[in-house]
């Protein structure tokens, strides 16, 4: 399936006992050994049966905790088959809610953004993480400062700058992945912002690198803009693979939009496990 250019091969694990393993989902990922994509994401019971669960693993094999484009994905996979226009379903961040907006457009619940240095997390004390202390480039002379990082589902660490097609995301996003502030890695995003509803936006995905598209940076850029008073509470969010809505309710959760295809192969899971 794809998400606003995410590539995603989901596998259904319910009636099965196989899981995915790192070593599996890396080589899923890898299109020289198998179907090849961006992140692997299962369908299946892992604590609950009443409610399905999520898994998400990047192409590194890494496992994360939510992945807004796949929320997408899986959500309308899951109003397909019992016929409702709003699911329920868990990730290892939480609870989501996806909703029916057309036939190619779900809406998904992202919950509540995180901000304290704890909850990021970052590995020391920041009263402040609208501006984290981060600087790339000469010490007396910095190219990128003072980031701002939130957690929508994975950490994530935003810079906002006058045009993000002059950044060397592919060089500098790997250093800021890997960065000791992060002691679980994070997203790392530039982000410029056009208008009060509008943000230009390109990722570094921690374990998976540069994407078309990641729905919990587009969530968290537009949480930590308004944060700075760089913008309103509903932007458009427009990415390389197209345009996502995020909007920060009044009551705290990230509700973002978006459209999604079923555009691969169907393969069975013992093709790929």
């Amino acid at each position: 399936m794809n998400g606003l250019g995410n590539e995603f091969v989901v596998i259904d694990l319910r009636s099965s006992q196989k899981r995915i393993t790192t070593e599996i989902a890396a080589q899923i990922a890898d299109p020289k050994h198998g179907p090849g994509c961006d992140q692997v994401i299962s369908i299946e019971h892992r604590d609950r049966d009443d409610i399905p669960f999520m898994g998400v693993w990047n192409s590194d094999g890494s496992e994360v905790g939510a992945c807004g484009n796949a929320a997408r994905c899986v959500g309308w996979l899951l109003m397909e088959e019992t016929d409702l226009s709003e699911i329920e379903f868990y990730t290892l961040a939480g609870k989501l809610t996806a909703k029916r907006v057309s036939k190619t457009r779900i809406s998904i619940d992202m919950g509540e953004p995180k901000f304290h240095w704890r909850d990021i997390p970052l590995a020391e004390q920041m009263d402040d993480t609208r501006f984290i202390d981060i600087k790339l480039g000469p010490i007396d002379k910095p190219v990128l400062w003072g980031p701002s990082a939130v957690n929508v589902g994975n950490p994530h660490c935003i810079f906002f700058v006058p045009d993000i097609e002059t950044q060397a995301l592919d060089r500098f996003g790997p250093l800021v992945e890997n960065h000791p502030l992060f002691p679980e890695r994070a997203n790392v995003s530039v982000a410029q912002v056009n208008s009060k509803h509008s943000i230009r936006l390109r990722v570094w995905e921690r374990g998976a690198g540069i994407t078309k598209a990641c729905g919990s940076a587009a969530c968290a850029t537009l949480v930590a803009a308004h944060r700075r008073r760089l913008c309103a509470r509903k932007a458009t969010i427009t990415l390389d693979g197209g345009d996502l809505a995020v909007e920060w309710r009044d009551d705290n959760h990230i509700i973002m939009t978006g459209p999604f295809s079923f555009d691969g192969e169907d393969y069975l899971a013992s093709d790929v496990l």
